[in-house]
């Protein structure tokens, strides 16, 4: 499995639509997802991933209170919001802003929450959606991105199948019709691994962090190999073998655009992947210990301790 595949893996990642809005020029509203928009789709989860996906008109979209470029949104983009931040749009963001909480409507029939707002302008209509996960914090490709960044889904290939069907489903829930939103609730979970993708495929040369590792040729191979295996008894050594680069060069490359040294690496996604076991299975303190690489479990014990403040036990009891 590629590194990046592994990672979201273990973020369990859960899609979901909440809302299908139309505005109509002038417009300007703040908005922040909250929990209860999400239920009953979401289960447990301590983040929020949040997207629009405008079908039609266009508007403009800014993170409130961050310093965020002022991002233009027209039919057929996709706004990303990583971590939920708190976000103005609209046609004028000048005007007083709606507040989301106050302008959505609930579905009378238990189906999407609905906006219609606005002027008597031009029209512009969006689905919005989110993905939920745990442990965002240290999550490497959340920690990466940007507060808020567009993709364009252009036409061909895999893009114009995604387009095409976040087109065909929105009107299937403009109109009412069964079915649309389990469609779009897994198609948000595609569209940001597309995201991603897309976003990596442009960072500039000279960029660091963890989805600027992905590009180098040594590091991704270096981060695939650790994400393949983690119970092995990994050296920079080893490492730099496998990767056809000595150990000093390997080391500098990688302190260099993940941040972190080859085995502080691997000791950080040894704890995430554990905290996954312990929140989403019943395996036992043992298993668990195995699985992320330690021979007994009070080796495991001392070292989860050290990363979270609390024993296995105690944060699988907090946490489950």
């Amino acid at each position: 499995m590629d590194a990046l595949s592994d990672v979201l893996r273990v973020s369990h990642m859960t899609g979901g639509v909440f809302l299908h809005a139309e505005f109509f020029e002038p417009w300007c509203m703040v908005a922040k997802l909250g929990p209860e928009h999400c239920a009953p789709t979401l289960g447990p989860a301590s983040h929020l991933i949040v997207f629009h996906y405008v079908v039609e008109g266009e508007f403009f979209l800014r993170v409130d209170g961050e310093g965020g470029e002022r991002l233009t949104l027209e039919a057929g983009e996709v706004a990303l919001l990583p971590r939920n931040s708190l976000h103005l749009m609209g046609t004028d963001l000048t005007m007083r802003p709606a507040s989301g909480s106050d302008i959505i409507q609930p579905s009378k029939d238990g189906g999407l929450f609905s906006i219609r707002h606005g002027g008597a302008g031009a029209r512009t209509r969006m689905v919005c959606g989110f993905l939920g996960c745990s442990g965002a914090e240290a999550n490497p490709v959340l920690s990466t991105l940007p507060c808020a960044l567009k993709i364009k889904i252009e036409k061909g290939g895999a893009a114009d199948w995604m387009r095409s069907t976040f087109q065909y489903a929105a009107d299937e829930v403009a109109a009412g019709r069964p079915g649309s939103a389990t469609v779009l609730a897994k198609l948000s979970e595609l569209l940001f691994v597309e995201a991603v993708r897309r976003y990596t495929e442009t960072l500039p040369e000279g960029q660091t962090g963890w989805l600027a590792g992905l590009r180098d040729h040594y590091v991704a191979r270096a981060l695939a190999l650790l994400h393949g295996d983690i119970a092995r008894r990994w050296t920079v050594d080893d490492l730099g073998r496998e990767v056809g680069l000595s150990r000093s060069a390997l080391a500098d490359r990688f302190l260099r655009l993940i941040g972190v040294p080859p085995m502080h690496y691997l000791l950080n996604w040894r704890m995430q992947v554990a905290t996954q076991k312990l929140r989403d299975t019943s395996a036992s303190l043992a298993h668990v210990a195995e699985t992320v690489g330690y021979d007994s479990e009070a080796a495991f014990s001392r070292a989860f301790k050290k990363a979270f403040g609390a024993a296995p036990a105690t944060w699988r009891r907090l946490n489950s």
